[in-house]
């Protein structure tokens, strides 16, 4: 969807492929690579994530400071086009410092607790096991996905400035006697979506209009 939100010009997505659908992540990165030729310069990536971090909630907003890819695969794997960017571009600072600390002001400012972590992306489609989630908090992920990794690789590449969140959707297999269900997911996205949209809304104008 191309149009304005809050007089600045917006691609939105709705909704995204995925890893597991059986695509390459090549494949499932074109839309990135597509908004950049067509003049975007700055990318917010969204999910819906399991909380791994034992202080997180249901409902909780994460706004993500680094990303562990556990995916098994790199959408820059294949030839390199160098008017993309670098056979072996640096991760250093995949998601921008500036855009995390504009979320985190505009989260303060309209009263939605937001926190920062790692997040880490696995294929999918199963729910990560138990034992898969210990390793994950071992490892130093706040919570883990099947997404979203691999489009801020391709976006990094090509040198475009990166935001992401995450709303924890559900605590991560083996932290409650529950099971796992894409129904518990959808809930609790569709809760939280009103704050989810308050928050972008609030800080698209900083995010478009920042170097």
């Amino acid at each position: 969807v191309l149009g304005t939100c809050m007089g600045k010009k917006v691609i939105a997505m709705q909704g995204r492929v995925h890893y597991y659908e059986g695509y390459s992540q090549r494949l499932i990165t074109l839309p990135i690579r597509i908004m950049k030729r067509l003049g975007v310069k700055k990318v917010l990536l969204t999910n819906a994530a399991g909380g791994v971090n034992r202080s997180y909630e249901p409902g909780t907003l994460m706004v993500i400071r680094d990303h562990i890819n556990y995916s098994g695969s790199n959408p820059l794997i294949g030839p390199n086009f160098e008017e993309d960017g670098p056979r072996f571009p640096d991760m250093s600072c995949v998601y921008d410092a500036g855009f995390r600390t504009c979320l985190r002001e505009k989260a303060q400012e309209n009263g939605i607790h937001l926190e920062e972590g790692v997040y880490m992306m696995f294929s999918g489609p199963n729910y990560e096991t138990p034992a898969e989630v210990r390793m994950c908090r071992i490892l130093g992920a706040d919570a883990v996905g099947m997404s979203t990794a691999c489009e801020g690789i391709a976006a990094n590449h090509m040198g475009m400035k990166i935001c992401g969140i995450s709303c924890i959707s559900n605590l991560a297999c083996g932290m409650t006697e529950e099971p796992l269900s894409h129904e518990e997911v959808q809930a609790t996205a569709d809760r939280v979506a009103p704050l989810f949209k308050k928050l972008i809304t609030a800080s698209i104008v900083n995010i478009a209009e920042s170097l």
